[in-house]
């Protein structure tokens, strides 16, 4: 499921816990991954937090967060299995709903962003049972690090609830649910239809510019740092001196394709590419290894400078600069920084070092 699947049931969830009924009391549980995340929700569970038993929140980070009052907050460990996972769920003793998910590290090739197109396994349920079961999980997963009267009004709600029976129908209401839900992402995908970036850059058309390129990577959306790992690989190709002089500008159009062509040829589905200046290029590369985007940028390389064999008969300059980041904003300054000092150093690919694995 993608991100951006979730989202809907996710608020879902969340504004159940605060629709007005007499069922309480109210239990709500969520791991948000990242602090930015959270901000974004801030002010729904400042609400939450207002009139349910007990809230508590999940984060990944070194220090406690500064949550709404009547919040517990959790620190995640980067290195634990929870640090993964996207998880809301509201509880009570007649009502119950539950979303898991856990982050795959990768990206859905057509989705319209970055952010909105990661990739998680998991499900969700409006049956109060499946609530229980994942409430009780992580009680058992959290539970050493909640203080005492987080713990005994997250117990008072667990007895309850296991002493009455489900609401007979449960499963009416939840299909219904799902086929609304249904619904509304396949709108959601027509609308978006004409507005996703060029997939897939089997072509040289499929570059984008730089204004495609900051919407892609959400660099004016909700996004976090510690999440998707993404490799940066700049690309310089230099025509040899006096290339121009000697063959003419009437070519000048196939030798440009026949460029992008060697340049794009490597990439996958949900890669995307953008033209910098008119001889370096971005490369940005979803859920890669550093070996494997050195792989690929050595592919391109060898692309390039195949084209000294066939049309145009060229024998480029090519070099490159790798760097793979959970930064967000991604470091597009220090990559073509390094690829600059490639270029003066002679040295065909050079490597950014890799971050401390904890960055957030």
């Amino acid at each position: 499921m993608t991100k951006r699947s979730l989202v809907s049931v996710s608020h879902a969830i969340e504004r159940a816990a605060l629709a007005t009924a007499e069922d309480g009391p109210v239990v709500a549980v969520a791991l948000f991954q990242r602090m930015p995340y959270f901000e974004r929700e801030r002010a729904l569970y400042e609400r939450i937090a207002a009139t349910a038993a007990v809230t508590v929140i999940g984060l990944v980070g070194p220090t406690p967060p500064a949550l709404p009052d009547g919040a517990y907050g959790v620190l995640l460990d980067e290195a634990e299995p929870l640090a993964r996972e996207w998880s809301v769920l509201v509880l009570t003793p007649r009502f119950g709903a539950a979303l898991v998910a856990h982050d795959r590290m990768e990206v859905e090739p057509t989705a319209a962003t970055l952010e909105a197109g990661r990739l998680f396994d998991g499900g969700w349920s409006f049956r109060r049972d499946d609530a229980l079961h994942e409430a009780v999980r992580l009680r058992g997963q959290l539970g050493d690090r909640l203080p005492q009267a987080a713990l005994l009004a997250l117990d008072d709600v667990l007895g309850r609830v296991r002493d009455l029976p489900a609401t007979p129908g449960e499963a009416r209401g939840e299909a219904a649910i799902r086929l609304l839900a249904q619904r509304a992402e396949r709108a959601r995908s027509r609308l978006d239809g004409g507005h996703r970036p060029a997939a897939a850059p089997a072509q040289p058309a499929a570059l984008l510019d730089d204004a495609a390129m900051r919407r892609w990577t959400g660099v004016d959306g909700v996004t976090a740092s510690g999440t998707l790992p993404v490799a940066v690989v700049a690309v310089r190709v230099s025509e040899p001196a006096g290339a121009p002089e000697r063959f003419g500008r009437r070519s000048a159009a196939r030798e440009g394709q026949a460029v992008l062509g060697a340049l794009t040829a490597p990439l996958r589905p949900s890669d995307r590419a953008v033209r910098l200046t008119e001889h370096d290029y971005l490369l940005v590369l979803p859920s890669l290894t550093e070996d494997q985007a050195i792989e690929v940028a050595d592919r391109v390389r060898e692309g390039v400078a195949g084209l000294a064999r066939s049309y145009p008969f060229v024998a480029f300059d090519v070099h490159a600069a790798v760097a793979v980041t959970a930064r967000r904003p991604l470091p597009v300054a220090d990559v073509r920084h390094a690829l600059a000092w490639a270029v003066e150093q002679g040295v065909p690919l050079a490597t950014v070092a890799p971050e401390p694995a904890g960055i957030g």
